[in-house]
């Protein structure tokens, strides 16, 4: 007991108006990235096409489609306004990364898609983790104490294998990401193993999301979803979705 009072305490600093600073820089990091994306634009037949966010699958095909006309000629400016895009996205905890993991598959193929997307995320969620631990803790502690604190219990039980607990809630499905990137500066996580954590354990979920949106960047007919490199791609999504379950249960064992 005597040694978590420090701890709460330190979790509870800070001033309140330093919150403000975050719609500053959300709004100075939103007007940049419009900038950015008014530079890709397309017209074809009396059809203008204007940059956007994807929501679905069929604006990450529709995106797809016309962005791969823009990268021959583009390439340096689109992949730097792919990562700007998908940074800000993690940064400010916008939900949506499925579809820019499917986007950068279509877009740059399963392998440098699946470096970029398992790069950015842990660099966007890295600036979430800055973004909260320098101007949000008393706004996290407001709204989310008790999350924070049973989160807090965790980290001090596992402080022995910290690294392995981080990598367990990673791979877990269902942990809620937006909650550990913006509270885990606040529970003394240092930041090189969040990074670290961040970056191997969405591995599994950044390569099945890549892989899916290049094999669908394959698919133009039901005839071309039955040849043998589509199958065997199809196949190795398959094998990889299930690497998160049997990591848990080996970091399940490794943490207890």
């Amino acid at each position: 007991m005597p040694r978590r009072a420090p701890s709460r305490a330190g979790v509870t600093g800070g001033s309140i108006y330093s919150i403000l600073w975050i719609p500053v820089i959300f709004c100075a990091a939103t007007l940049t990235l419009y900038l950015l994306a008014k530079g890709i634009t397309y017209e074809e037949d009396g059809e203008k096409f204007e940059l956007k966010f994807p929501t679905s699958v069929d604006d990450v095909s529709e995106m797809g489609t016309f962005l791969k006309k823009m990268k021959s000629k583009h390439l340096n400016y689109l992949l730097f306004v792919y990562c700007f895009g998908y940074i800000y996205k993690q940064t400010f905890a916008i939900p949506g990364s499925v579809f820019m993991n499917l986007l950068a598959g279509v877009l740059f193929g399963p392998y440098l898609g699946f470096v970029l997307a398992s790069t950015l995320t842990a660099i966007g969620a890295t600036f979430c983790f800055l973004l909260s631990g320098n101007f949000a803790k008393p706004f996290v502690m407001r709204y989310f104490r008790d999350k924070v604190h049973m989160f807090q219990q965790k980290v001090q039980r596992n402080r022995d294998s910290l690294f392995f607990f981080l990598l367990f809630i990673r791979l877990f499905p269902m942990s809620p990401n937006w909650f550990i990137n913006i509270s885990s500066p606040i529970v003394g996580i240092p930041i090189h193993l969040f990074f670290t954590s961040v970056f191997i354990g969405l591995m599994p979920y950044n390569f099945v999301c890549v892989q899916t949106g290049s094999v669908l960047s394959e698919i133009h007919s039901m005839n071309e979803i039955f040849t043998l490199w589509t199958l065997f791609k199809m196949m190795g999504i398959a094998v990889i979705a299930l690497l998160p379950g049997l990591a848990i249960r080996w970091f399940n064992i490794k943490i207890n």
